[in-house]
């Protein structure tokens, strides 16, 4: 005898909510080295033979292969998991604005598809990648702020010299 068996009514899976899943002193640290690798610039004179005293130092802002910021940046990078790397290339798109939030899976997968291999390199050909990083950051109501900072800006006090204990009097 055939079975009548009728399908009961069907449940709806609530869309999962997108979660980070990122260590985030890690990815602060990563941040702040990535500020400090795009501050530095392409090598304009890579046959230089002149004393770096005599050049002021400006040698240390020249991006080169040797470069021991980079170095770390590629190490703590690579430290991460490949989870963790894939979800670090789909955040930095989410901050580049590639993606958005709802779109963070999607992120992930094609971040696995295309950069699996190489995330760190990848990752570094990003001109601006501790900018993008953190607002990718900011998308999920994280930063690298501690909660002891006080965030300055535009508002924070009412007149231009408020800040000062020993300011000049306002006639």
């Amino acid at each position: 005898m055939a079975s009548t068996h009728q399908p009961g009514p069907q449940r709806v899976q609530p869309a999962r909510k997108a979660s980070l899943n990122l260590p985030l002193d890690k990815i602060s640290f990563i941040i702040l080295k990535a500020r400090e690798f795009d501050a530095k610039e392409g090598d304009s004179d890579p046959d230089e033979g002149s004393n770096a005293i005599d050049d002021g130092q400006t040698d240390i802002l020249t991006d080169k292969e040797d470069d021991p910021v980079r170095e770390e940046l590629l190490g703590a990078i690579r430290t991460l998991n490949e989870d963790e790397r894939m979800r670090l290339v789909a955040l930095a798109w989410l901050g580049r604005g590639t993606y958005s939030k709802v779109e963070w899976r999607e992120a992930i997968a094609t971040a696995r598809s295309e950069h699996s291999r190489r995330a760190a390199e990848y990752l570094l050909s990003l001109p601006l990648l501790g900018d993008y990083l953190e607002d990718g950051l900011a998308m999920f109501d994280e930063g690298i702020v501690d909660e002891a900072d006080a965030r300055e800006g535009p508002g924070s006090e009412t007149g231009p010299l408020d800040y000062m204990q020993d300011k000049p009097l306002r006639h």
